[in-house]
């Protein structure tokens, strides 16, 4: 394996990693459905809100890394849900659907095609790596809220 593959794979992975810590499938798996929007004492969001956050940051980034008619949401009413569900279904629309989104920005990252390092054209400088590196680095932080928040709540095993 070459050293730009290696460097591919390792970004993919990267992105849902749970060699460092737990990882996205783990933090929300079991979640119980009557706890998902409890905002816990000493925090300001709710299991859904961070679950749903996750989802819509990164579905994001993902359309203005392949969309050249990408428009900026508002922030920060674009990017964070009300603190509940409607109900099970869209909970787990949710978790597919970040899950989804994943699977297509590790194959963007290792995709030989994909130029890590050019700027994005539409955007201001910004590259696709540095945009895997924000996705990973975002979903790392939030899912550590997710852990400490289940722990919080007494639902996590």
């Amino acid at each position: 394996m070459s050293d730009i593959e290696q460097v591919r794979d390792l970004l993919a992975r990267q992105l849902d990693w749970g060699a460092a810590h737990v990882g996205y499938v783990r933090a929300v798996a079991d979640f119980p459905a009557e706890l998902r929007a409890e905002v816990p004492r000493g925090l300001t969001h709710s299991g859904w809100q961070v679950v749903e956050h996750i989802r819509l940051a990164q579905a994001d980034i993902l359309d203005f890394c392949v969309n050249p008619d990408y428009v900026a949401r508002p922030w920060p009413e674009s990017y964070w849900p009300g603190v509940a569900p409607r109900d099970d279904a869209e909970w787990e629309a949710s978790v597919e659907d970040y899950q989804r989104d994943l699977r297509t920005l590790q194959e963007m990252a290792r995709d030989e095609k994909t130029d890590l390092f050019a700027p994005i054209a539409w955007g201001d400088g910004q590259t696709i790596l540095r945009e895997l590196l924000l996705v990973a680095d975002h979903g790392a932080y939030h899912v550590g809220q997710l852990v400490a928040m289940r722990q919080t709540l007494g639902c996590w095993h």
